[in-house]
């Protein structure tokens, strides 16, 4: 049996809710640092159907990307797989028995259609087997370090629609489940390590096996792709989900005016109902208030120096201090009007100083000293989805100019100075002390 982790602890939700979701659990984040912008619940463990196969995705192209997988090798159904791609009740492409089918065609088949039998097919390619492969997944999710999770397949689906082949170790009764927060983060860190997968998840429509006997046509699920439905500018993923148990699901991501965006609703409604255009259109509240609301800014240009840590001291040198600037310039996706909220914070690299806090000659222009983030004063919340997060909002810090080694007699006489200055801080005490 596997085990259910759950989060650590449970985030205070805020006492006005500025978008008015109507889903179980909400969440709105910027894809670029991982900041929460927006939640609703995050912590709460749901059901999460279909978009289980977000993790499927990542594990097949990780493998892909190790060369553990090839997208050209070829699959032939096993007996499981074979008779789980007939049941058209569930979103599936029909598999031959004896057919064979590359890695391409299966992703193809469960990124944009979603369907069920090509993703076990993915597991057992992965994997070797579904069972080993749900042991991947909840170890992954460890790894990336989500909390309130479990994994029990490779789909989404209950596993009691699983025709009595639901992987060993977990119990018919058993679904798949997580927090927004979790979708969020995994989310965030495929978009993050693989962003090839929007390529695939932005194709609208495709057919599979085209040309052939067993061509089928192939609906992206998600309406929010523009040019469909609910068509929406600058999305271009990622995963929905439905099940009788996890209600209607969906994680978007759209991009405009170079700014990214995560969402993730679960269980959605419309006007207390349960209904498949209830994900979009609760989906489509999260991205006009993000796009409404915040916008990427330029807090400090490239070679921005700190009001009273601009410069610091250098040992050994020919120059006794040293200005440091911003490498780069440094650019938040932040909330309109919150520009001062946000304040410039230096971490210098402890390695590079000395125990009087000096750095030590020679440096070089444009050496790394250390580097520069931002702390927020506002009001609002200031949460990540990861940790780390944070270090994603930060860059270094540099010398200015070269500092070159003082030679071996401006040390010396720097050595006297500093004696007969001792001497005379000393005699000044004393004398001092006659009167």
């Amino acid at each position: 049996m596997l085990a259910t982790v759950f989060p650590l602890n449970k985030k205070v939700e805020a006492a006005q809710d500025p978008i008015n979701i109507e889903a179980d659990a909400a969440i709105l984040v910027d894809a670029g640092s991982g900041r929460i912008l927006y939640q609703k619940n995050i912590d709460t463990v749901l059901g999460i159907a279909s978009m289980t196969k977000m993790m499927t995705e990542y594990l097949l192209l990780e493998a892909v990307k190790q060369k553990r997988v090839k997208w050209d090798q070829e699959y032939t159904p096993s007996d499981y797989v074979y008779r789980l791609s007939q049941d058209r009740d569930l979103s599936n492409v029909p598999l031959r028995k004896d057919g064979k089918y590359t890695v391409r065609e299966l992703y193809e088949a469960m990124a944009i259609y979603s369907a069920n039998a090509a993703a076990v097919a993915i597991a057992e390619i992965v994997g070797g087997s579904e069972e080993n492969f749900v042991r991947m997944m909840n170890e992954k999710a460890k790894k990336l370090g989500l909390q309130g999770y479990k994994f029990v397949n490779a789909t989404g689906l209950s596993n009691q629609d699983l025709q009595g082949f639901h992987p060993q170790g977990t119990e018919a009764s058993e679904e798949n489940v997580m927090s927004a927060r979790a979708v969020a983060t995994l989310a965030y860190h495929l978009l993050k390590e693989y962003p090839e997968v929007l390529e695939t998840s932005s194709i609208t429509k495709k057919t599979f096996r085209e040309g052939t006997d067993d061509q089928i046509k192939m609906d992206n699920w998600n309406w929010m792709l523009p040019g469909l439905v609910y068509g929406y500018e600058g999305v271009d993923g990622l995963k929905t989900g439905y099940t009788d148990f996890a209600g209607y699901c969906f994680t978007g991501t759209a991009e405009k005016n170079g700014v990214r965006f995560i969402t993730v609703v679960m269980n959605a409604k419309s006007n207390g109902k349960s209904t498949i255009n209830a994900r979009f259109e609760q989906t489509r509240k999260l991205l006009d208030y993000a796009f409404s609301n915040y916008s990427l800014k330029e807090l400090y240009p490239a070679g921005y120096q700190q009001k009273g840590d601009a410069t610091l001291p250098v040992t050994r040198g020919k120059e006794k201090s040293v200005a440091v600037v911003t490498k780069k310039t440094l650019s938040l996706v932040i909330k309109n009007g919150e520009d001062k909220n946000y304040k410039p914070v230096y971490v210098f690299d402890k390695k590079k100083l000395n125990k009087d806090g000096e750095l030590t000659a020679p440096i070089k222009k444009g050496e790394k000293v250390g580097y520069m983030t931002v702390r927020y004063t506002g009001a609002n919340d200031d949460d990540y989805l990861t940790p780390n997060g944070k270090s994603a909002v930060q860059v270094d810090v540099v010398a200015k100019q070269s500092v070159e080694k003082a030679n071996g007699f401006v040390l010396m006489m720097r050595g006297i100075g500093g004696l007969f200055s001792d001497i005379w801080t000393s005699v000044t005490k004393t004398v001092k002390g006659w009167f």
